[in-house]
This record gives structure tokens, C-alpha cells and sequence, in this order.
């Protein structure tokens, strides 16, 4: 198998982007559990469940879709085409700050597909493209750095990744209103102080980082794809 696939050549660079493709997500990925744990442990004055304080504000916002339970933990997420709101069991009968937060912020999209947010509509457009480019990218890439005669396939699959980072990209600003939206919600409808706001801003924005931390890391990824297909072609 050539050198450039596996191994970095020497190249500093390619060491330092890898490094950097996985060190990002971790760190993202423990902020956010830390925040999660830490904020699940204080319950809200106000004794709403993650799926009560769903309930009230998509009720305030005259937005009707059924709110169910799913497994696991993080697990939440919210439905455009079935049009369902589904919260995990760390949120759903649970009544802490970090419950009620991530269910306002799932909540969040429901009202941006009510109000028919131009973000998440391209999203969603693309995510059928994004699905199939995601599942036949690496695939095609590892074959043409195998098959020289076929390096025409490193080109293809590096445009097809380069569509999945894209998808990273446009779901920041997605994710970014949704909690901005929710920390609304949650101040307006009083279900938590303002000293609980506080901790549910922390939960939302270290929620919000792992998306930035995806995002960074598929594009150090391309740029890292480019790089081996630049020194293959030297």
C-alpha cells in the first residue's frame, strides 16, 4: 500500500492536522459531558420534567407534534420529516437544569421548522446527498491510493467528502439559533431562574461546541485528503 495513505512521509504537517482531526471532537466531547453530568445533578426550582417543559413551549409557540421517549443518553433529537420530538431517558421524566435545557433546545427546531428557518431547510435538502456521499467517499478514496490506474476515484471521493463537510458546516448555524431559541423560551416562560439560566446556557453552548469541533475536524480531514492526493500526483 503507498506510504501516503497510512503513513505521513516525513510531512509535519499531515501529523499535526491527524493530531488535530482527533484531539478537537475529544476535548468537545468531554466539555460537553462534564457540563451534562454537572447540571443533571441540580434540579430546577421550578420541578418540570424534560418533556413537561417540551411540552409548554411548544405549546407557547401553537406547535403541535408528540413528544417520545428514546434510549439511551444524548440521544435527543427532533424529527422535521415525521415530524416528532424524541428525548432521551437522561431527559425525558427527568426535571434538572441540563434536562429541561436540552429539551428547549430540541424544542428550539421544532420552531425553526414551523417558522420554516431557511438553514435548516437547506439541511435538510442536502442530507439524502450528504447520507450517500458520507457512506461512498472513503471507500472510493482508499481504492484509487490502491489502484493507481484508477486515481480518478481519489478526485471523486474527495468532492463527495467535501459535500459531508459542507453538511457539518450549515448544521452550526442550526444548532446555534435552536439554542438561542430555547434559552428564549426558557427565560420567557419562567421555568427556570435567572441563576439557572446561567447553568443552561453552559449546558447549551458546550452542546453547541461539539458541533463546532465536527465541523473543524472535517475540514482539517479534507484538507488532509487534499494533501495525500497532492503528493500522490507529485
Amino acid at each position: 500500500m503507498p506510504y501516503y495513505y497510512y503513513g505521513f512521509g516525513g510531512d509535519s504537517k499531515l501529523l499535526l492536522i491527524t493530531l488535530a482531526m482527533m484531539i478537537i471532537p475529544f476535548c468537545a466531547s468531554v466539555k460537553v459531558q462534564n457540563a451534562f453530568q454537572l447540571y443533571s445533578k441540580k434540579r430546577a426550582l421550578s420541578g418540570y420534567t424534560g418533556e413537561e417543559a417540551a411540552k409548554r413551549i411548544l405549546a407557547m409557540n401553537n406547535i403541535n407534534v408528540p413528544i417520545q421517549p428514546v434510549r439511551g443518553s444524548m440521544t435527543d433529537f427532533y424529527d422535521p420529516v415525521n415530524k416528532t420530538l424524541a428525548l432521551s431517558q437522561s431527559v425525558y421524566g427527568v426535571d434538572s437544569i441540563a434536562a429541561i435545557s436540552v429539551a428547549a433546545h430540541e424544542c428550539g427546531h421544532a420552531i425553526q421548522d414551523a417558522h420554516h428557518y431557511a438553514f435548516l431547510r437547506f439541511r435538510h435538502t442536502i442530507y439524502p446527498v450528504t447520507h450517500f456521499a458520507s457512506r461512498l467517499s472513503m471507500p472510493l478514496i482508499f481504492l484509487g491510493l490502491i489502484f493507481g490506474s484508477m486515481s480518478f476515484l481519489v478526485d471523486f471521493g474527495i468532492v463527495l467528502f467535501a459535500i459531508t463537510t459542507l453538511f457539518a458546516i450549515v448544521t452550526l448555524p442550526v444548532e446555534f439559533n435552536a439554542s438561542k431559541r430555547a434559552l428564549v423560551a426558557l427565560e420567557s416562560s419562567g421555568m427556570l431562574t435567572s441563576e439557572e439560566l446561567v447553568g443552561a446556557k453552559k449546558v447549551l453552548d458546550a452542546a453547541a461546541l461539539t458541533y463546532v469541533a465536527a465541523a473543524m475536524a472535517s475540514v482539517l480531514s479534507l484538507i488532509r485528503l487534499m494533501m495525500i492526493s497532492n503528493r500522490r500526483n507529485d
